[in-house]
């Protein structure tokens, strides 16, 4: 058995208003979407919208209230500094709540969070020790 990740899947409450957020991200949706789900090709991991309830539901569970914050976040690793303080703001122009503005960290590199329009969080940052290679995947020391 070979583990990877293949799906990210975000449970949404409004699906045509968080598929057009990830557009404006600059996400393109696959001709694969529909009404009830959407799919976007993240470079090499799918990142999937489907409805809140209809997601507890597959997996077995009861939905609950949405809380405030998930225990989960989604990161999307810049080439630098710099790189990082423009994909924040592609962010918030997109229309992304900036939670945490970008700043150099104490594990040595430089990252800030947003929230999408439901609260999914993204870390932005740029890791020094883990540099993209030619296809924007990480390399792993």
């Amino acid at each position: 058995m070979k583990p990877r990740i293949n799906f990210v899947t975000l449970g949404v409450l409004d699906m045509a208003a968080m598929r057009a957020f990830y557009e404006r991200l600059g996400l393109v949706a696959s001709s694969a979407s529909n009404p009830n789900v959407t799919f976007f090709d993240a470079n090499g991991i799918v990142l999937a919208l489907f409805g809140y309830n209809d997601l507890a539901e597959d997996a077995g569970i009861k939905a609950g209230p949405v809380p405030t914050f998930r225990g989960v976040g989604v990161a999307w690793n810049g080439t630098s500094e710099e790189d990082v303080d423009h994909i924040m703001a592609h962010a918030k122009a997109a229309g992304a709540t900036i939670v945490k503005k970008a700043k150099k960290v104490f594990w040595g590199g430089y990252s800030g969070y947003f929230a999408d329009p439901e609260g999914h969080l993204w870390e932005v940052a740029y890791n020094p020790f883990m540099p993209l290679d030619a296809r924007g995947h990480i390399q792993l020391p």
